[in-house]
C-alpha cells in the first residue's frame, strides 16, 4: 500500500521574475497528489503580473491520470486568467499518458432526472393514460389488419406471396434449430425429473404419457411461441421501425401503398402458416428427448414408449396445440408490426419498440394461453 509520505513526494517550484516564469515540477504526480497540485496551481496562476508560464516536467518520475487531470486544471485556470501555458521536458511515457486521456471527450455525468410533480398518484395516472392510448392504437391496428385480411381473401393476388414465402423461411425454417434443440432438452429434463418419482412406484411407462400430454397440450405451443416472439416478433418490429425512421413508409404511402397490407400482412400470414408446423416439430423433438431417457434410464423399449405415447395422445390434443399456435402467431406478428409502426426518432426508438414487441408478445401469449386453459376445462 502506498504510504502517505510517498504520495506527497513531489515539488512545485515557481522560478523566474516578471510576467514570464517557469514552474518546475518533480517527483510523483499521481492521483494522491492531485488535490495539493491543483491548490498549488491555483496559487501560481494567481501570481501578480504573470503573463506566460512554462511548466517543466523533466524532473517528474511518475505521472498517472491524477497528474494529467491536475495539469489540465492548471491549463483551464490559466486560460481563465489569460495566462499562456507551455510544457517542456515531457518524457515519452508522460506524453503517452497525456495522449491516452482525451480531455475534450470528458463530459460531466448527466443530471439525475427530476421527479415528476404529484408523486406516485401522478405516475399512476400517466401510466394509466399511456396504457389506454396504447390499447386504442392496438385495437385500431387490429381493425386495419382484419380489413386487409378481408381484402386479401376477396383478392388473393393482392398479398405479396413472394415476400410471404421469404418470411415463412425466416420464421419457420430458420427457427427449426433453436426450437428443436430447446424442445429436445425440455423433453429430456421432463422425462428425467418425472422418472425419478415414477420409478419408485414402478410406473416407468407413464413417463411417456406425462411428456407427451404436457408438451402437446401446453408446453410445446407456449414455448415455441415465446421463442418465435423473441426471434421473429422482435425482427418484425425492428425492420418496420427502421423503415419508419428512414421515412420509407411515408414514401410507400405517397406512392399509394397501404403500409399494413404491404408490410405487415405478409409477415403475419407467414407466421400463422408456420407456427403450427413449428409446434408439431417441437412436440416431436420433446417426445424424442423423453424417449432417450425412457430407453437409457428406465429400460423401456422404443416400441413400448412409442405405443404408450400414441395411446396417451388424442387427435384433438394435437389440433388444439396447432390452433393455439395460429392464435399465438397472429398475436406475436400483429404486436411486432404494430410496435414497429409506432417507432419515432432514431436508433434508440427502434430498440425501444423492439423490446416492447417482445415483452408485449410474451404477455399476450400468457394471457391467451390462460383463456385457452379455461375454455379447455369447461368446454372440451
Amino acid at each position: 500500500m502506498t504510504s502517505k509520505k510517498t504520495t506527497m513526494d513531489f515539488k512545485a517550484d515557481l522560478q523566474g521574475d516578471g510576467g514570464a516564469r517557469t514552474l518546475v515540477l518533480s517527483g510523483r504526480l499521481d492521483v494522491y497528489a492531485t488535490d495539493p497540485l491543483i491548490s498549488r496551481f491555483g496559487a501560481v496562476v494567481a501570481t501578480s503580473g504573470l503573463k506566460s508560464l512554462t511548466v517543466d516536467l523533466a524532473g517528474v518520475t511518475y505521472l498517472d491520470t491524477g497528474g494529467v487531470m491536475a495539469l489540465n486544471m492548471l491549463q483551464q485556470k490559466a486560460a481563465g486568467a489569460k495566462v499562456q501555458v507551455g510544457l517542456q521536458g515531457v518524457s515519452p511515457q508522460a506524453q503517452g499518458m497525456m495522449d491516452l486521456i482525451q480531455i475534450d471527450e470528458l463530459k460531466p455525468l448527466p443530471p439525475k432526472p427530476k421527479r415528476a410533480p404529484g408523486g406516485l398518484v401522478a405516475v399512476i395516472g400517466k401510466g394509466t393514460f399511456a396504457l389506454i392510448d396504447d390499447l386504442v392504437e392496438v385495437i385500431a391496428f387490429v381493425g386495419t389488419l382484419f380489413k386487409a385480411l378481408v381484402m386479401v381473401i376477396r383478392r388473393p393476388r393482392s398479398l405479396r406471396w413472394k415476400d410471404t414465402e421469404l418470411y415463412m423461411e425466416q420464421v419457420g425454417v430458420d427457427g427449426l434449430p433453436i426450437v428443436g434443440l430447446i424442445s429436445f432438452l425440455l423433453g429430456l429434463i421432463m422425462a428425467f425429473m418425472s422418472a425419478i418419482q415414477l420409478r419408485s412406484f414402478g410406473a416407468n411407462i407413464y413417463v411417456a404419457d406425462l411428456v407427451a400430454l404436457a408438451m402437446v397440450r401446453e408446453l410445446g405451443p407456449i414455448m415455441t411461441a415465446v421463442l418465435v416472439a423473441g426471434r421473429s416478433g422482435s425482427a418484425f418490429a425492428a425492420e418496420i421501425g427502421t423503415m419508419i425512421v428512414r421515412e420509407e413508409v411515408e414514401a410507400l404511402e405517397v406512392m399509394g401503398f397501404d403500409p399494413p397490407t404491404f408490410l405487415a400482412l405478409p409477415r403475419i400470414v407467414a407466421m400463422i402458416l408456420m407456427m403450427p408446423l413449428l409446434i408439431l416439430f417441437s412436440d416431436l423433438l420433446a417426445i424424442i428427448g423423453g424417449l432417450v431417457i425412457g430407453v437409457t434410464y428406465l429400460d423401456l423399449t422404443v416400441y413400448g414408449y412409442v405405443q404408450q405415447t400414441m395411446s396417451a395422445l388424442a387427435v384433438s390434443d394435437i389440433l388444439l396445440g396447432a390452433a393455439k399456435g395460429a392464435v399465438f402467431a397472429f398475436l406475436i406478428g400483429g404486436i411486432g408490426c404494430q410496435r414497429g409502426f409506432t417507432a419515432r426518432g432514431g436508433a434508440e426508438a427502434v430498440g425501444r419498440v423492439t423490446t416492447s414487441a417482445v415483452v408485449a408478445g410474451i404477455f399476450l401469449i400468457v394471457v391467451c394461453d390462460s383463456i385457452f386453459a379455461v375454455v379447455q376445462y369447461y368446454v372440451l
